[in-house]
């Protein structure tokens, strides 16, 4: 297996990139296969100002530009490829680039593919995305700041991001196509209850209004048929998260939306394939939570790969300030 991998990781972003780092600075034999849209959802991210380390904020392509940089700088090797086809029945496992006849070989994977929100497929809503429109209040309601926004569905995650927008915004719409909700009564009766809340049922967004910035919406009442404008700073869907594993169907265990499980802290059912972010996280969906993540994914499978006997020259990564720089602890 001299020319296998120690550990190749599907996906950039946070998680990614940040298991690349601490696998390669544990002398583990690193390949990351960044995909076409290298990076993930921080590269539609405008300003970020809640990532620990950049106190004056930072603009999303460029902290995955840093992230990419650190991991570069302790070896770890980066390839733009897309990754079409996988095969983890046996090992070494076997992972086909797209276009390519021969597999790359690894010892342990890392799987950090992301997931993207749901969007409505407004044109609108492409020409003004991270300009007012956003699909996690969580990450930018900060910047809506006393104005009028809306939130586009009607699950508990709708009603918890418009929760959280009450405490920016002036006024918070919350849109849905039916007058029933999939939310839980408690969700629902939360935001009913909150004075900053109105509901507009039996609506769909026909488009998103502004050139530069979002300034309003277009609604259609599905039951008459009429069309209105309403006035808006900002635009968020919450109709739901999509995790990009379809890749990995039939080869690691999955929960009913796709997510994968993770069985073992951040191994999955295959042992040696680990699930680092947004592909295992439906719950905080954070640039913070997915590097973390990715921190864990590298340590577990340098210990696992340890417990194989396949990694006796490697550091261990969570201890490794601690024994290589005795300042660290005096």
């Amino acid at each position: 297996m001299s020319d296998t991998y120690d550990v190749v990781i599907v996906g950039s972003g946070p998680s990614g990139y940040t298991a690349a780092l601490y696998a390669s600075r544990a002398n583990l034999k690193t390949l990351l296969f960044k995909g076409f849209e290298s990076g993930g959802q921080l590269m539609l991210t405008t300003d970020v100002e809640n990532y620990p380390g950049y106190r004056d904020g930072v603009m999303g392509p460029d902290m995955m530009d840093d992230f990419e940089a650190q991991a570069s700088r302790f070896g770890a090797e980066m390839r733009p490829d897309e990754i079409e086809r996988v095969d983890f029945s046996e090992r070494p496992f076997k992972l086909w680039p797209e276009g390519e006849d021969d597999p790359v070989l690894a010892k342990s994977v890392v799987i950090s593919t992301g997931a993207k929100a749901k969007w409505l497929g407004l044109e609108g809503e492409k020409r003004l995305m991270g300009r007012g429109v956003s699909g996690c209040a969580t990450c930018d309601g900060f910047f809506f700041k006393d104005r009028k926004v809306a939130v586009v569905g009607g699950g508990d995650t709708a009603m918890e991001e418009a929760l959280f927008l009450t405490k920016f915004a002036s006024e918070v719409n919350i849109i849905h196509r039916r007058d029933e909700f999939r939310a839980s009564k408690i969700m629902l009766d939360r935001a009913k209850n909150n004075e900053k809340t109105n509901f507009l049922t039996n609506t769909t967004v026909e488009d998103i209004l502004g050139e530069d910035a979002v300034t309003g919406a277009r609604l259609k009442d599905v039951q008459t048929g009429e069309v209105r404008d309403i006035e808006l700073g900002g635009f968020f869907t919450a109709i739901g998260h999509e995790p990009a594993t379809r890749l990995f169907s039939g080869q690691v265990e999955m929960d009913g939306g796709g997510y994968i499980l993770q069985k073992e802290h951040t191994m999955t059912s295959v042992p040696g394939v680990f699930a680092a972010g947004d592909v295992s996280d439906t719950r905080y969906r954070q640039a913070v939570t997915a590097a973390g993540d990715g921190c864990r994914a590298a340590i577990d499978a340098e210990r696992w790969l340890e417990d194989q006997g396949e990694a006796e020259d490697a550091e261990d990564p969570g201890v490794w300030v601690a024994e290589k720089d005795e300042s660290a602890v005096n």
